[in-house]
């Protein structure tokens, strides 16, 4: 993670602009006193920069929760709060060198909020969870110019090694998104998708609630896919393809393709070399065979007038609320120069989103963007709502 590591943090007065870079307020934890965020707006992404003091040393650096998918906006801003501030800075990972070209010309990556407004329904639509390297993505784009892929990846340099090789094909048909694919499923229109593709998937051993293939998730995938559409998992674990099997075959009705060391037309580097050490491949192919009712979630995420004050939105801090669907937890509190700031945890139990709340001259609103609109985040928001007004 791009960090500064600095003899000694200085607060600047904000609002401020700096090397096109927009300050715009600190907020302080009131449960850690060694940790405050700036909030920071570049290229019409807002984050948080982190300032923590541990160890004896103080490191400046990006906040997780908030960060945006350019590692190149995360390098501006740590770069530009040091030159606004002179800092001294001890040791540093962070590169001064300019954009790179073809990252200045690529415009595939997108936020979950453009899917959100607009989906796009104009032609038939293809997903890759997970697309490391993107050599599968890449090629399946390059032979269906008239289908729109769209690419799911939690990796930041796969994504910018992704949109330079986007920029120099000259393909026109991939879009990228930094996201949860579980969640982005709950989004997409019913009957649109042609493919859902997981390819060498994380197994999560030791985790397995956060594997991709779920009983929810092949629930979300026969409600998106066409009639005939597929979704198609390959594994080079044997652990991952059994609790796959399990998992669809567990469904009353389901028409599965089993193949074993089937060759394809692209590989990833990694399936290369697992070739070579001799290992199995696996591939569980399901084909959708019904039709799904239209996709229909109803509300929005307009907070009322707030009724309690800065010291009892402060109390929160620690608070969880559970109701049938999900819960909320109020994760970390923050001090405002005008008021205060909630991160939360809010959603289902098994894919919660984390995000901030702030709350400004009376004034509520989620930072950096709203939740996933759906159901369950739509039910979350109505009660934490009655949170906020005791």
């Amino acid at each position: 993670m791009p960090h500064l590591h600095i003899k000694e943090f200085k607060e600047i007065s904000l609002p401020c602009e700096h090397d096109e870079v927009k300050f715009e307020f600190f907020a302080q934890n009131t449960a850690h006193t060694n940790e405050k965020l700036i909030a920071v707006e570049y290229e019409n992404e807002s984050f948080f920069l982190l300032v923590k003091e541990e160890e004896g040393r103080v490191l400046l650096k990006t906040d997780k929760l908030t960060r945006p998918a350019s590692i190149y906006n995360v390098h501006r801003a740590l770069l530009a709060y040091a030159k606004a501030a002179d800092l001294e800075i001890i040791a540093s990972n962070v590169p001064q060198s300019p954009k790179n070209v073809h990252l200045q010309e690529a415009t595939a990556l997108r936020k979950i909020g453009d899917f959100a407004k607009d989906f796009p329904t104009d032609r038939e639509v293809r997903i890759e969870v997970g697309f490391g390297s993107g050599r599968h993505l890449l090629h399946q784009a390059a032979k269906h110019p008239d289908v729109l892929f769209i690419g799911i990846e939690i990796h930041r340099p796969s994504i910018e090694q992704v949109l330079k090789q986007i920029v120099i094909q000259k393909l026109d048909n991939i879009l990228l998104l930094d996201y949860d694919a579980r969640l982005f499923m709950e989004l997409i229109p019913s009957n649109l998708v042609g493919a859902i593709y997981v390819h060498f998937p994380v197994p999560w051993d030791k985790k397995p609630h956060r594997r991709v293939i779920s009983t929810s998730f092949i629930k979300e995938a026969r409600r998106v896919l066409k009639v005939g559409g597929t979704l198609e998992l390959r594994t080079d674990s044997e652990k991952y393809y059994a609790y796959s099997y399990e998992t669809f075959i567990a469904f009353p009705k389901i028409t599965l393709q089993i193949n074993k060391n089937k060759d394809i037309a692209v590989s990833s580097k990694y399936e290369d070399r697992w070739k070579k050490m001799q290992k199995n491949i696996y591939d569980v192919i399901m084909v959708n065979d019904e039709e799904s009712k239209p996709l229909e979630i109803v509300g929005d995420f307009i907070f009322g007038p707030l009724q309690r004050d800065a010291k009892e939105l402060l109390a929160l801090h620690g608070k969880t609320v559970r109701f049938e669907n999900g819960f909320i937890h109020f994760e970390r509190v923050y001090e405002l120069p005008d008021g205060v700031m909630l991160r939360v945890s809010m959603g289902s139990f098994d894919r919660p989103e984390h995000l901030y709340i702030l709350v400004r001259n009376g004034k509520v609103s989620y930072y950096p963007e709203l939740p996933l609109h759906s159901p369950v985040n739509l039910q979350a928001h109505t009660i934490l709502q009655k949170e906020l007004n005791g």
